[in-house]
């Protein structure tokens, strides 16, 4: 079996050569969408990180950059937005980048191609800056992926940091050790609030300290997760815990049960979310299921994971015992 480091050298070997044939069945496409996928997941098993992992050589079509991603799925779960980790490959002279990247499209349909790669290469600098710790074991030189076309030249602008591997400069050791650095760099940037600057996380939490602010902002993150709250709602009655109103019997509600009006609280206290811990979440513990109202409410106790006090304060006419 090949090494995840000789997987990925074969890519940027071969792409050119590949590219000329056809692209509907290609082995080669195969290969790298779901062979190097399964080799490195392989690898993921052992480091604490819950990552999506998607490779692409092109939709429909040959790309001009193959690529490989990590997606942390509170932030994205396709390359098209968000930010997240990805080995970006210059098919004409075979080097290999592992960066801190963006999503492009999201970007270009907003502002618009010129523009758009300004506002990639400014958000680029705000992510560095904000891991600085991480980010000083990777290089901030540009990246050249050989390319003009538009999303390879918003790859280059949304390149925050990373490694360069030239023909001959990779091996397995160093692949991985690099991975699990950049990985560890990822998990930090979304813990700190990722692209959203400090003020606005701070207006979002309603101020304190910086380090209290990006918990509280990264616990809102975890709630407001598709994800999350998909898996939430199918682990608990769709009921509130704190005041009992029930949508189906209240409101007549029978629509699908993630869409239901109720709201999922990350429940766990702040002091015990740690940046980088293996383990950021269990469903259903650390969660309680809300109405919107009283949602509101237990994020306005000095210990939002309260629900005995909140239900104290809860003096509604239809309160009645929930089950």
């Amino acid at each position: 079996m090949m090494a995840f480091s000789e997987m990925l050298l074969r890519v940027a070997n071969e792409f050119v050569y590949e590219r000329g044939k056809p692209f509907k069945g290609s082995a080669f496409g195969d290969f790298v969408r779901k062979d190097l996928v399964q080799e490195v997941k392989r690898h993921l098993v052992f480091w604490p990180y819950e990552l999506k992992v998607k490779a692409s050589v092109g939709a429909g079509n040959w790309a001009a950059v193959p690529w490989l991603a990590f997606f942390d799925t509170l932030i994205t779960e396709t390359a098209t937005k968000g930010f997240y980790v990805v080995y970006l490959i210059n098919a004409q002279n075979g080097s290999i980048y592992l960066s801190m990247n963006q999503g492009t499209t999201a970007v270009y349909e907003e502002f618009g191609r010129t523009r758009g790669r300004e506002v990639l290469r400014r958000r680029a600098i705000d992510m560095r800056e904000r891991v600085a710790d991480h980010a000083k074991n990777f290089s901030d030189s540009p990246i050249d992926l050989g390319s003009n076309e538009d999303l390879p030249k918003g790859y280059e602008a949304g390149h925050s940091f990373g490694v360069c591997y030239k023909q001959g400069e990779l091996d397995e050791s160093r692949c991985l050790n690099d991975l699990q650095k950049m990985l560890a760099a990822y998990a930090a940037l979304v813990e700190r609030g990722g692209q959203t600057p400090s003020d606005v996380l701070a207006a979002e939490v309603g101020g304190g300290s910086i380090d209290e602010t990006r918990r509280l902002a990264f616990s809102r993150r975890i709630e407001r997760s598709p994800k999350v709250r998909r898996a939430v709602l199918a682990a608990k009655r769709p009921v509130c815990e704190a005041c009992g109103l029930e949508p189906e019997k209240d409101y007549r509600y029978d629509g699908r049960p993630e869409q239901t009006p109720l709201d999922v609280h990350h429940a766990r206290p702040l002091y015990e979310l740690a940046e980088g811990e293996t383990k950021r979440y269990e469903i259903p513990t650390d969660f309680l299921v809300l109405c919107p109202t009283c949602h509101r409410m237990i994020h306005k106790q000095d210990d939002p994971s309260n629900l005995s006090d909140l239900k104290k304060r809860i003096r509604f006419k239809h309160m009645r015992e929930v089950y």
